[in-house]
């Protein structure tokens, strides 16, 4: 479906837009606040238009680019394929990272957020490497057996999983050169990586500790004549 900027400056959208808002997290409708004048589209006629929506969950702004497909007399019509300036930013419980692995994972996935792709892998290694610096000696061959079983669960075709293994392990100084594609499936893995190194990790230990609390407050509860009817 396209857009349109009509004569009379109305803008018209075949059907409302919605998408995950970068502020607050909503997957909700964005609402046209600022959009280009006809005149100003028909004398310019540019290739691209800015336009400004506010999200309908939290009225944060949201910066548009619109591809202008055609300039006739009475319209201008632009792609459907509306691009947020500001992209989405990825999420993590930073919390359960050290303080040192937490800083560099957070501008890991900014770098993925900005579309810097290879310095999204440069900081992937980094961060692996200081991750696995606290572990034990074992710590390296654990990490492999997580992102392959990661590659293999995703079903990764061959030539993709070893550029991903090359990026986080691989001998040389620098990473290899990667592209979107390559760094769509980096970004789960490394995810994943921190997830069960460290979330998991607390999360399960928590819930173990707790279980095991209960346990012993039950049983210190029981009498000494139900302690011996149950052995």
């Amino acid at each position: 479906m396209s857009v349109y900027v009509n004569k009379n400056n109305g803008f018209q959208q075949a059907e409302p837009v919605t998408r995950e808002c970068p502020h607050c997290g909503a997957h909700a409708q964005l609402l046209p606040v600022a959009t280009p004048s006809f005149e100003a589209l028909t004398e310019a006629r540019p290739r691209n238009v800015g336009l400004v929506f506010r999200c309908a969950a939290c009225n944060e702004p949201r910066f548009i680019r619109a591809t202008v497909r055609a300039i006739d007399d009475e319209r201008v019509e632009l792609s459907a394929t509306l691009v947020e300036v500001e992209r989405v930013r990825e999420r993590f419980q930073y919390s359960y990272l050290p303080e040192k692995v937490e800083r560099l994972f957070r501008e890991t996935l900014e770098c993925y957020t900005a579309g810097c792709y290879d310095a999204f892998a440069s900081m992937c290694r980094r961060s692996l490497n200081i991750a696995l610096a606290s572990g034990d000696g074992n710590a390296r061959r654990r990490a492999q057996e997580l992102v392959r079983d990661a590659l293999l669960i995703g079903e990764v075709d061959a030539k993709t999983a070893r550029t991903i293994e090359s990026v986080l392990f691989g001998a040389q100084s620098e990473p290899p050169f990667i592209g979107p594609d390559e760094s769509a499936v980096l970004i789960e893995v490394v995810k994943d990586f921190f997830y069960q190194t460290y979330v998991r990790t607390a999360k399960l230990k928590a819930a173990m500790q707790m279980r095991r609390f209960f346990a012993g407050e039950s049983l210190r509860n029981v009498t000494p004549i139900e302690r011996g009817r149950r052995s």
